[in-house]
C-alpha cells in the first residue's frame, strides 16, 4: 500500500479547507473519511464559534446537521416503523394523519414524501406567520407545542402544486409531514423514538435534538447565524426557522451531532446494506437505498439522494450505488454502498462568514479524499 502517496494527496484536503477559511467561506470544519479498515482521514480546522466567544474546532465539536436530520432521524425512523408493521411505504398519508386529506392530497403516500414527489410546495417560512401572530396578538407561539401545531396544521391544510408522482422537487415540508407521521405511528415524539431505537443502540452519545440547556460543555457546539429576528448568534439552537418555531424537533431539521457519530451512523447504514446490522433489516434497507424512479429519471432513493450524473453534491467519483445527503448549515454525508467509502463533512458555513455561496467546497473535498484513497 502506497501510504506516502495517500498522505501527499490528502494534503489537498487540508489546503482546500485552509483556503476556504482564508477567503471567509467557512469559519471551520471537521472532516472524517474511511475506506475499509486501512484508509482513514480526520481533519479538524478553524473555529467552531467566533462570536459571542471564540472557540476552536475540536474532533468532538457538535454541529447543527440541518437537513442531515432527514436521513439520520426521519428516514431511519420510518424504516424501523415499516419493519415493526406500523407503517407501509405505499399507504396514503391520510391513513395516519386524516387532516392531510384536505385539498386533493388523499392519494399522497409515504413513498411520495420520501422521494420528494408528493406535490407539496418545497418550502415556506411558516415561522414568519407565527412571528406576526405574536406581534399582533401577544402570547408565545414560537418554539412551543403551539408553534409545532400551528406549522403542521398549515401544511396539512395546504394545496399541492402538482399531482403526486408527477415531479420530484426537493423540499422540507414533505419531511415535516413525514416526521409527524412517524411520531403518530410510534406513539411518541420523533426525538424520543430516535433516541430509544437508533441513537442509544448505536451508542451515538453526542447525537440529539435541542442542545439548550447545553449537554456538557458549551464550547463543544458550533455556532451558526446571527439571526435578525431571534436577535442573537444561534449557538446550540437549530438554525432552521420552521424547526425552531416547532420547538426544535422536526422531520426536516433540528438534529445535532459530531463527525464521529455521523460516521458511526453511516457505518450502520453500510452494515444494513450488507445484512450485518443489529438495528435495521437488510431487505428493507436495500429498498430504501434503491433509486425509486419517481418520476422516471429522478435520482432519489427513499429519503436518500444518490449521485446525479454530471454535477452532483457527492463530487465526481461516488458510484451510482451510493447514498448521501447535504445540509444547509454546511454538512454532508456520502456512503459508497459497493466499496465502503464513507465521507463526512461538517462545517458551520453560515456562522458570520464573509461570503454566502453555493458551497462548492463539499464536492471538491469528496473528490480529493476519493483520489487520495485511490492512490493506495
Amino acid at each position: 500500500m502506497k501510504l506516502a502517496a495517500v498522505r501527499r494527496k490528502l494534503g489537498r484536503v487540508d489546503r482546500a479547507l485552509e483556503k476556504a477559511m482564508e477567503k471567509g467561506e467557512i469559519p471551520g470544519a471537521t472532516v472524517v473519511a474511511r475506506r475499509g479498515d486501512a484508509l482513514r482521514y480526520e481533519g479538524v480546522f478553524g473555529a467552531a464559534c467566533l462570536s459571542p466567544e471564540r472557540h476552536e474546532t475540536r474532533p468532538n465539536t457538535i454541529y447543527d446537521l440541518a437537513s442531515l436530520t432527514k436521513v439520520m432521524a426521519t428516514t431511519p425512523a420510518v424504516m424501523l416503523l415499516v419493519a415493526d408493521g406500523k407503517l407501509s411505504l405505499d399507504q396514503p398519508v391520510v391513513d395516519v394523519l386524516p387532516a392531510f386529506g384536505e385539498r386533493d392530497k388523499s392519494e399522497i403516500t409515504l413513498r411520495h414524501l420520501l422521494t420528494h414527489s408528493s406535490g407539496l410546495r418545497p418550502w415556506r417560512a411558516y415561522y414568519e406567520d407565527l412571528l406576526e401572530r405574536e406581534r399582533r396578538r401577544g402570547g408565545v407561539w414560537l418554539a412551543t407545542e403551539a408553534g409545532r401545531e400551528g406549522i403542521v396544521s398549515r401544511i396539512l391544510r395546504s394545496a399541492p402544486v402538482h399531482d403526486p408522482g408527477e415531479a420530484s422537487v426537493y423540499g422540507d415540508l414533505g419531511l415535516i409531514v413525514l416526521g409527524e407521521v412517524a411520531a403518530e405511528a410510534a406513539g411518541e415524539p420523533l426525538d424520543s423514538f430516535c433516541q430509544r431505537r437508533i441513537y442509544e443502540p448505536l451508542a451515538l452519545s453526542d447525537t440529539h435534538f435541542n442542545p439548550v440547556p447545553f449537554r456538557g460543555e458549551r464550547a463543544r457546539y458550533a455556532a451558526t447565524e446571527q439571526c435578525p429576528w431571534r436577535e442573537k448568534v444561534l449557538w446550540g439552537e437549530v438554525h432552521d426557522g420552521n424547526a425552531w418555531a416547532m420547538g426544535g424537533v422536526a422531520g426536516h431539521a433540528g438534529l445535532f451531532s459530531t463527525a464521529a457519530d455521523v460516521m458511526r451512523f453511516a457505518e450502520e447504514m453500510l452494515a444494513a446494506e450488507r445484512g450485518e446490522s443489529s438495528v435495521f433489516q437488510q431487505q428493507l434497507a436495500q429498498e430504501f437505498f434503491r433509486r425509486q424512479e419517481i418520476p422516471k429519471g429522478s435520482d432519489w432513493a427513499l429519503g436518500w439522494d444518490t449521485p446525479t450524473a454530471g454535477r452532483s453534491t457527492s463530487g465526481s467519483h461516488f458510484p451510482r450505488r451510493s447514498i448521501g445527503h447535504t445540509g444547509f448549515s454546511g454538512t454532508s454525508l456520502w456512503i459508497d454502498l459497493v466499496n465502503g467509502t464513507i465521507i463526512v463533512v461538517l462545517s458551520n458555513r453560515v456562522h458570520l462568514v464573509a461570503k454566502r455561496s453555493r458551497f462548492e467546497l463539499r464536492p471538491r473535498i469528496h473528490d480529493f479524499i476519493w483520489e487520495a484513497f485511490d492512490a493506495a
